[in-house]
């Protein structure tokens, strides 16, 4: 055990700043509850949108903070904490070190580094691609942390009744429109659902969303904001754009199946190795690019027939 982890242990409370993306948010809680089962008393920094989802999380200690608070205000809230961990650059981060936080932990990257006491090194070695929540997990690890436990990775159960026969579609992405299966496909996958029995779902949280649910009227179109997780637990599967929706199904025991374009699914797949992965892999791909600079290939030629094998085999398991 590290000495970091052991002060905390001792009693000293660690102010842990909230990813702000929900995707982020999701990976980093197995390394939040890594340092909650080694002893550390948490409190999480998070914006007042994230409060209900690390209440459920099991985090009950909380800040919630507006999202046009100041730096200023902000740090005034913190001046009690001798220690914080800090994911990321941004105004959670500027707040700890405005406080002036006497223990400022965080990875050593160009953006976040200055606003820290103890930079963690996280660096990655040549080779395979890994997957994002081993960065969360390699700095819980730094601080002394044991990282691969099951409990860590386990879903959260929510007191919603689930219907085994639901399926809640997907199709907006908040990363962007070339995340997003073109529409007509999604039509024809609804409609393919609806004549195999099973009770369709669509999100109509965004255009695309609502021009399925006007296609296929005998679904259920449900309009519901992040994070949603009430609704996504009452559903058996999740088919969803690349996203942070799958991950936040993922983290309420909804099986994925997750359409991937240009993102990488090594790198940024939901936590769970039962969910499916769905892909076309083309030259050009992954792109971080902020739209596609060609012609859209690993959208157009992923067909239906790919996404109902996929839907075949998660059934047939």
């Amino acid at each position: 055990m590290s000495d970091a982890l052991m002060s905390f242990a001792d009693g000293d409370s660690l102010l842990v700043a909230a990813p702000d993306a929900w995707r982020e948010a999701c990976l980093a809680v197995p390394a939040m509850r890594a340092l909650k089962r080694a002893g550390v008393s948490l409190t999480v920094l998070c914006p007042e949108r994230q409060a209900g989802f690390w209440l459920a999380s099991g985090f009950g200690d909380l800040i919630p903070y507006p999202e046009k608070v100041s730096v200023r205000r902000l740090a005034a809230l913190l001046g009690r904490f001798e220690s914080s961990l800090v994911w990321e650059a941004g105004r959670a981060a500027d707040a700890c070190a405005k406080a002036k936080i006497a223990r400022r932990f965080g990875p050593d990257l160009k953006d976040v580094a200055k606003r820290l006491t103890v930079p963690i090194d996280v660096a990655t070695r040549p080779g395979p691609i890994e997957h994002r929540v081993r960065f969360y997990l390699g700095i819980a690890g730094h601080l002394g942390a044991e990282t691969m436990v099951a409990e860590n990775f386990t879903p959260l159960v929510l007191s919603i009744p689930r219907a085994m026969d639901r399926v809640l579609l997907v199709p907006d992405s908040d990363f962007g429109a070339h995340f997003e299966w073109p529409l007509e496909r999604w039509v024809a996958l609804a409609k393919e659902l609806l004549e195999r029995g099973r009770s369709l779902w669509i999100a109509t949280s965004g255009p695309r969303g609502e021009a399925l649910a006007a296609a296929v009227p005998e679904a259920h179109a449900e309009a519901w904001t992040l994070p949603g997780l009430d609704d996504l637990a009452s559903c058996a599967l999740c088919i969803a754009a690349d996203g942070s929706v799958p991950h936040l199904a993922a983290h309420v025991g909804t099986t994925c199946m997750v359409l991937f374009g240009p993102g990488e699914p090594e790198w940024m797949r939901p936590l769970g190795r039962h969910h499916a992965i769905v892909r076309r892999k083309v030259e050009c791909s992954p792109c971080h690019a902020s739209k596609c600079r060609m012609d859209l290939r690993c959208q157009l030629e992923l067909e239906v027939t790919d996404v109902l094998c996929a839907f075949e085999r998660l059934s047939a398991g």
